[in-house]
């Protein structure tokens, strides 16, 4: 079981398209696949069709009263499980708190599907929180969405930052570029320069289109109603990237 959660400080950078798109991707490579819908929006659970509600909701989860096994949902793909977002997660920092070990709690939740799934993502809310240091203790790879703009990469220095500073030096963070418009100048700027800095960052690049805004309207993956589309041939490149597990290759310069 490998946890892969699509995590950023700031939102509006393509967590949810991110993470719906690999997990649909490794499902359709036969792998049993599960998104954990952490975010009381529920977007990952709207694109898929899933009515947002945990019963218990978060409260009977986070205490123990409830287990995954028995919130899971099917989604209309096969080999593509969903665990639902619930209004009740926007309380989820309060119900850590109340925990003995309110940062592993994530992680403990999740062990007992590691002989069900080959994948797991986690759609995380976008903020740095006692949610937040769960999904870095539970998570084996944080991948981050980046927009080529100041403010965004801001936080990139904003979460390493903070990795060094709570010493988890296991986490192993994956920036990549996302919602990318190399018509603007200061995206191929930061294009070029980034690399240079985070030796990390994926060599995938997410565009900005509008057939990953469609996902809102056609309730699904991007595959499923875009097969051919540029954005659909990146997020299979940013899979590779993150299956292979062998790090990004060398980019090349614009």
């Amino acid at each position: 079981m490998t946890i892969v959660a699509t995590y950023n400080i700031k939102g509006g950078v393509g967590k949810t398209a991110t993470a719906v798109n690999l997990a649909w991707l490794a499902a359709g490579e036969k792998m049993p696949t599960l998104i954990w819908d952490l975010d009381p929006q529920g977007a990952t659970t709207f694109y898929l069709r899933v009515k947002p509600k945990v019963q218990g909701g978060g409260k009977g989860l986070i205490g123990g009263k409830r287990n995954l096994a028995e919130l899971i949902k099917e989604t209309d793909f096969e080999h593509l499980d969903l665990l639902p977002a619930d209004f009740s997660y926007r309380h989820l920092d309060l119900l850590l708190d109340d925990e003995k070990k309110p940062s592993r709690r994530l992680r403990k939740l999740l062990k007992p599907l590691s002989e069900r799934y080959r994948w797991i993502f986690l759609d995380c809310p976008p903020s740095i929180s006692l949610v937040s240091e769960a999904v870095f203790q539970a998570a084996d790879v944080l991948l981050v969405p980046l927009i080529p703009t100041t403010l965004s990469l801001r936080t990139l220095e904003q979460l390493t930052r903070f990795r060094s500073e709570q010493k988890l030096d296991g986490l192993n963070i994956l920036p990549f570029f996302s919602m990318v418009d190399r018509r603007k100048k200061l995206h191929r700027e930061i294009l070029t320069e980034l690399p240079r800095q985070y030796p990390d960052l994926l060599r995938a690049e997410i565009p900005f289109a509008s057939d990953i805004e469609k996902m809102g309207i056609h309730r699904a993956p991007l595959g499923v109603y875009s097969p051919g589309s540029r954005a659909l041939e990146a997020y299979r490149a940013l899979w590779r990237e993150v299956r292979s597990g062998l790090g990004p290759e060398r980019r090349q310069e614009p």
